[in-house]
């Protein structure tokens, strides 16, 4: 294995290329900023794999479209929890979605640590089944049992409220 220059060197070195790969994936300046401080903070973070097998700039760059992408996807299931929510116009549609909001938070409360978890790492944040795991030192099989069960317990509690912030249609 190859080491990599010191991590402060890297940032210096390669920030304005990292920007310019990751705002072409992602398309906006704002977002792309945050993608490279997402990579470099974990790269300062976490045990990294850099083989040497081909060059420091070539691994950083693949690592940088990579997580652009993953960072687009997050963002369109981001989206989709949270596009009811944000839609909000008039006042009456603000309060409603504010108070769907604290029923969200307040049956997120109900589930196990492990459950809530889960669902905020994959649902809110958009990581990875892969990225889960490591995180929460499980087996992947575990996250998405842990997944599916914390989501059915999420809407059954939200059922009994009588209302579904995340699939309600306003009439």
């Amino acid at each position: 294995m190859s080491a990599l220059p010191n991590l402060d060197q890297l940032y210096q070195a390669h920030r304005r290329r990292a920007l310019a790969i990751a705002k072409r994936i992602v398309g906006d300046q704002d977002e792309a900023e945050d993608v490279v401080q997402e990579v470099f903070a974990r790269l300062f973070s976490q045990p990294f794999r850099f083989d040497g097998r081909a060059a420091c700039t070539t691994w950083l760059h693949r690592v940088l479209v990579n997580s652009s992408i993953n960072w687009l996807r997050a963002k369109k299931r981001r989206g989709k929890l949270t596009s009811e929510l944000s839609e909000a116009k008039d006042p009456e549609a603000s309060a409603l979605n504010t108070e769907r909001q604290e029923l969200l938070l307040r049956a997120m409360q109900g589930l196990s640590s492990q459950h809530r978890a889960v669902v905020t790492l994959r649902d809110l944040q958009g990581h990875s089944y892969p990225e889960i795991a490591r995180r929460l030192g499980v087996p992947e099989g575990t996250v998405k049992s842990a997944l599916n069960r914390g989501r059915s317990r999420l809407l059954a509690a939200l059922a009994a409220t009588g209302d579904e912030p995340l699939t309600g249609q306003s009439e």
